[in-house]
This record gives structure tokens, sequence and C-alpha cells, in this order.
């Protein structure tokens, strides 16, 4: 690119958002079209397809994409996706090849349906849920919670390129962000304008802690800027509420973080708790934003014990890294050493276990619940005040 920014995953950056007068005409169109309701994790990757975040996705995935990267983690094109991005109903409410169909949203905050977007059907067939559970989620235990959800979605997908009238489906709500709903064209003009070259992401679901942070820092030390880009979109119950850690991240950036050197935006996507194979489809996400280099610590994007402490690490290993160019920083598991005094890991600090708190958001959460404040070998007392605020109700 002329920016001398990472090009997008598959050469060119997606945009399948119309413009305002194509969406006039695209509204008065789809009033008398069949229509599709979408699920919540839908309609998150409808808004992904649209702003070019899936790249070189231009609308939900065909048979021979799906086969592909359920067995071997590349699209039929050969470019590497770990995921299937589909659309799946039930079969009795399936439309036809050749249709034009209406996607419809529920506004999270009001419960209002509203259209998101049309897509021209290209292929129907059958969603082969025992070859995508198994290869996704190296499990098909019904308590996985991304397995559970594609176990109860339709069984036929619907495949085909898209038109995306209205990216974001609640933009008054209360977690649509518009201040950091940046797309990906919009960090990429941001990076530009700073002179960063080369850009560090940290994806995160949770506030972050002192862990956290200590890897973004030593992220910064390697790369002209660092974008926090926490995920927004779906989550499971249980999870701290994106607004909460919106103001946890402000907070933790104004006063501990260098302003020039760091960016933080939002990540309209749903959480699959896919693993392994999430922490690529992160990765490849990030690189479509502008982002040269991306942090992998310790079971990201994990849930349970359902994935080893590196397995989302040691996956890298495997891919094609030429088609995927991003570079993962590959973290040890941190952790507040108190004969250092700070922040440490395996390949840093002599001292055994019995010195070290191991920091993580599962052990936070619980003592939220508990209704103790984290400590500040946990978080940062800023952080700390606000999460013990929420917990408060």
């Amino acid at each position: 690119m002329s920016s001398g920014l990472i090009e997008a995953h598959g050469g060119t950056l997606v945009n399948r958002v119309v413009s305002e007068s194509d969406a006039a005409k695209l509204k008065a169109e789809a009033s008398s079209l069949p229509s599709i309701d979408l699920s919540m994790k839908q309609s998150c990757d409808l808004e992904m397809i649209g702003i070019g975040a899936f790249s070189p996705l231009t609308g939900f995935m065909g048979e021979a994409d799906f086969k592909s990267v359920c067995d071997s983690m590349k699209l039929a094109s050969g470019d590497v996706w770990p995921i299937p991005i589909l659309l799946s109903v039930d079969k009795a409410k399936a439309p036809k090849v050749g249709e034009r169909v209406a996607l419809y949203a529920k506004a999270p905050s009001t419960g209002e349906r509203l259209l998101q977007g049309i897509i021209t059907v290209k292929e129907v067939f059958a969603h082969d849920k025992k070859r995508e559970i198994p290869n996704v989620f190296r499990t098909e235990d019904a308590a996985h919670p991304g397995a559970k959800q594609v176990m109860d979605e339709g069984d036929v997908c619907v495949a085909g390129p898209v038109d995306v009238i209205q990216p974001c489906v609640d933009p008054d709500g209360p977690e649509a962000f518009l201040d950091h709903r940046k797309t990906p064209a919009q960090t990429r003009e941001i990076f530009k304008k700073r002179g960063w070259k080369t850009v560090a992401a940290f994806q995160t679901r949770n506030p972050i802690h002192r862990a956290h942070e200590y890897l973004c820092k030593c992220a910064q030390e390697i790369a002209d800027g660092l974008l926090i880009h926490p995920l927004v979109g779906e989550t499971k119950p249980g999870d701290i509420p994106a607004g909460t850690r919106m103001e946890c991240y402000s907070v933790l950036i104004d006063k501990y973080f260098v302003p020039d050197r760091t960016a933080l935006t939002v990540m309209p996507a749903a959480m699959r708790y896919a693993g392994p194979r999430e922490a690529v489809l992160h990765a490849i996400i990030r690189k479509n934003y502008g982002c040269t280099h991306f942090i992998v610590g310790r079971d990201h994007a994990g849930v349970g014990d359902y994935y080893g402490t590196y397995d989302a690490q040691n996956i890298f290993d495997e891919l094609d890294m030429g088609n995927l160019k991003i570079l993962p920083l590959k973290f040890e598991h941190s952790a507040w050493c108190k004969e250092c005094g700070g922040m440490t890991s395996a390949k840093t600090c002599p001292h055994g276990g019995e010195h070290k708190i191991f920091l993580s958001g599962t052990k936070v959460r619980e003592m939220l619940a508990k209704g103790e404040k984290p400590p500040m070998e946990f978080s940062r007392p800023e952080v700390a005040e606000k999460l013990f605020g929420w917990a408060k109700g």
C-alpha cells in the first residue's frame, strides 16, 4: 500500500457498506423482499464483513470455503482463515438461490427490528455441524459456549455477497461507542497520520489488569504504536459489560500510557471462545485494521479448560506466515513478583512461584463477586475503583 501499512488480508480491503443514496434504494427494495432475522452473532458478523474487518470476505461463506476452513484453516483461495463465517437458518426458512433477501437485526437496547443489509443468495447448503464443531472448538461438549451456539443454529447455510445498509444497528445504545467505533479504513488513516509503520494490537474482552498492561508496554517497546482493541460484540453471560470495560481502558490510558503512542478503538465482533483458532481470526482482523504485530498471551480466547495454556500461540507455528504476514508476539505467563516488586515472566524473573501473584480476568471477577476490591498487584487503583463501583451496582 502507498501508505506503507500492511496490506489487508487477501490483498484488498473490502467495503460492503453502501452509500446513503444507495441505502435509500435498498430500503425501498427490502420492503418487498423475503427476510431473515439475524442472531446477535450474525449481526456482528455482518458488520465485520461490511466494514472490511473480515477481508477478503464479501459476504457469508459458501460450501467450498466452509469445508476448506474447517478442514485446513484456509479459504478455497488458499488464504489462511480459521473459523467459518456462516448465515445459518432453519431449513423451512431457507431462501432460493438467486433471491435477494433482507437481513434484519434486533437493536439490543430497544428490541427494535432494523434492516441491516441485503444478501444476494448464491448458495444454499447443509450446515455440517459434525464437521465444524470438533474442528473449530476441539470439543463437542455442549457446555462449551461456542460449540453450544453452533449446535443451536440452523441446519442450512445461506451464502452470497452482502450490501450493508446500517453496520451498527444500535447507534444510540449504551455500548455503541461511536467515538471509538472505527472501521479498518479509519484506523489505517489514524496510523498513517501518526506516522506509525508498525502497530501492535492488543485483543481483550476483560478490563486490563497489570499483566495485560505489562504485555502492552513490552509491545510498545518494539512497535511505533499500540492499538488497544477491545471486543464489544456478543460475549457470554458473566463477562464484564463493555461499557464498564471502556471506562477502565480510558482511565488507564489517560494516566499510564503515552497518548501519542496509544490508540483505543473497539471491535464489534462476537466471541466464539474457540481458543487457538480464534486467536488466528483475531490476528487476521487486526491485520485488516492495519496492525503489523498481534499480542498473544496465555489462553487467548479460551474458556474453561478446553485449551492448553499456550495452544493459541503454538497454532501460529502451523500456518503459512507468508500469507498471514502479521507477526504474533508470544508472551509467557506473567505475574507480579513480590521479590522483584513488579510484573515479570519466567524469562525475566528468577524467583519461585511462592513469590508470585498470578493474575487473570477470572480471578478479578471472582474477587468482585465476593465484594473484594482487586489489590494494587492485580489492577491499577483507578481501574479497581471502576470495577468495584460496577460490582456494587
